[in-house]
């Protein structure tokens, strides 16, 4: 095994976390598109360890079912009883066996969504080339207040004590370096401490990190490695830590993104998952948010004031105050304003989903338009046609849906409905006000609408006195004098 792949990461994610007060775990609760474990477990594959075990305990069913689901190869351990650190990193060995104490194992936190892999790389190579029996990840804060000091070796820089705020004194507590409670350790030197960690304190648990003391009164050497940025080490324990973890986040992705070529026109009100990906030259406008798979190709425009989902725009695509969810927008298409594109939703190149036009389960051709005001659902449309305003693809007969097919080159009329299962042909036409019950053959023209009668005087009868009769009586007058002029 090379000196930077860990045999074993480990992560502590059996806490209830009763300050986020909720039904859900806290390492469940998401920022960015992922869970906060999963941000961990992520960072942590990085550094390709031979295993990586979670160690579960309150709602563990929910936990391990979400790992299973997402990071499928992740094994998981059971503390049964949350009895400290120390406690779960032994039940964690146990579940990995002998295999995890032949090399360097990695402890990390599962409520440290910000923890990139690059510094759990920087440790575990800090760890192999100091030849360290245990290394902390250390992170130097404005405010030390309540974290546990590194004290270090004036002659060696090694790590001496981790004292706490309340047992520091006035000299310890000007120390700005902090225990940010991941670790590098010897696997089998690990093992062997655990098993002589007291349960003597305050608190009645195994704590992780007495390990460090028992490792370094051996004789054995202790090292800290310093985070780059302290905020990646920080953990969630509310939703206002939870909020600013995702602040920061979502600006590093969209930071990201803007190195690589991508216009984001206002930061601050632009929301990204960390699954969205771009292309160079793509723009972003505020008010946009960008979740799941999107992705956004080379030219393509976004908001403002649109929400997409697993959502795929093509290059030069333009959207415009949309929601979509599981659609393809082609090259050079449009979008909006005012749309909505449900899952199956495909747009070809240069094709138009115009305002207030919803879509869902319906393929739309090469230069094909549906303008305004219609639903388009199961329905597969050719190219280049032309959806008359107003239409409706009457999908559904109560039980179960059906389809309608519209050819290339078809001008379909205003308001009409369109009740499957049709076909249109290609080239055909239909009038406005049609209701499209039977198939149009090709370059035909369907007329589906009753014969239209007037009913002569019918107001007046009907509504005497009424603003509408006084109207028409007054339009009937002038009619009268224009005909009387004319005479």
């Amino acid at each position: 095994m090379s000196a930077t792949r860990p045999a074993a990461v480990v992560v502590l994610a059996a806490g209830e976390g009763t300050r986020m007060k909720s039904k859900t775990p806290k390492v469940l609760h998401e920022i960015c598109g992922r869970s906060l474990v999963g941000h961990v477990v992520s960072a942590a594959r990085e550094l390709d360890p031979a295993q990586l075990c979670v160690v579960v305990g309150h709602a563990r069913e929910q936990v391990a079912g979400h790992l299973e689901e997402f990071y499928p190869g992740t094994r998981t351990a059971v503390q049964y009883e949350q009895n400290g650190t120390g406690h779960a990193v032994r039940m964690a060995l146990e579940e990995l066996g002998a295999e995890a104490l032949g090399g360097t194992v990695v402890v990390v936190c599962g409520d440290t969504p910000l923890l990139s892999g690059g510094t759990l790389t920087a440790l575990v190579e800090t760890h192999g080339a100091d030849g360290n029996a245990v290394t902390v990840l250390s992170a130097e804060v404005p405010d030390a207040t309540g974290y546990g000091r590194i004290v270090r070796d004036a002659g060696s820089d090694a790590v001496t004590a981790i004292v706490e705020h309340k047992d520091a004194s006035e000299a310890q507590r000007a120390i700005r370096e902090i225990n940010s409670g991941v670790f590098a350790f010897d696997g089998r030197l690990l093992a062997d401490a655990l098993g002589k960690v007291r349960t003597d304190n305050s608190q009645g648990e195994e704590y992780l990190t007495d390990v460090l003391g028992i490792l370094r009164e051996a004789g054995h050497r202790v090292g800290a490695s310093v985070a780059g940025d302290h905020r990646e080490v920080a953990g969630i324990n509310n939703r206002v830590q939870l909020a600013e973890a995702r602040a920061l986040l979502n600006r590093r992705l969209l930071e990201a993104a803007m190195a690589a070529g991508v216009t984001v026109v206002d930061p601050s009100s632009v929301l990204v998952d960390v699954t969205v990906t771009f292309e160079r030259d793509a723009v972003v406008h505020p008010g946009t948010q960008l979740l799941g798979s999107t992705h956004l190709a080379e030219d393509a425009e976004v908001g403002p004031n649109s929400r997409l989902r697993d959502t795929r725009v093509g290059r030069g695509a333009r959207v415009d105050n949309t929601v979509a969810d599981g659609a393809e927008v082609g090259e050079s298409a449009s979008v909006g304003p005012y749309a909505y594109l449900r899952p199956g939703t495909r747009l070809g190149a240069k094709a138009k989903a115009g305002t207030y036009v919803e879509m869902k389960n319906a393929s739309i051709g090469e230069g094909t338009k549906v303008p305004h005001l219609s639903y388009v659902g199961d329905a597969t449309i050719g190219e280049f046609t032309n959806i008359g305003a107003a239409s409706v693809f009457v999908n559904y007969d109560g039980e179960a849906k059906h389809h309608t097919t519209i050819g290339s080159h078809c001008k379909t009329g205003s308001d009409n409905m369109f009740v499957a299962p049709v076909t249109v042909g290609d080239g055909a036409y239909t009038a406005a006000g049609s209701v499209i019950t039977k198939d149009v053959p090709p370059g035909s023209l369907a007329v589906a609408r009753g014969q239209q009668r007037n009913i002569e005087g019918w107001v007046a009868r009907k509504r005497p006195g009424s603003a509408a009769a006084q109207a028409a009586a007054e339009a009937s007058e002038r009619g009268g004098e224009r005909a009387s002029d004319e005479g």
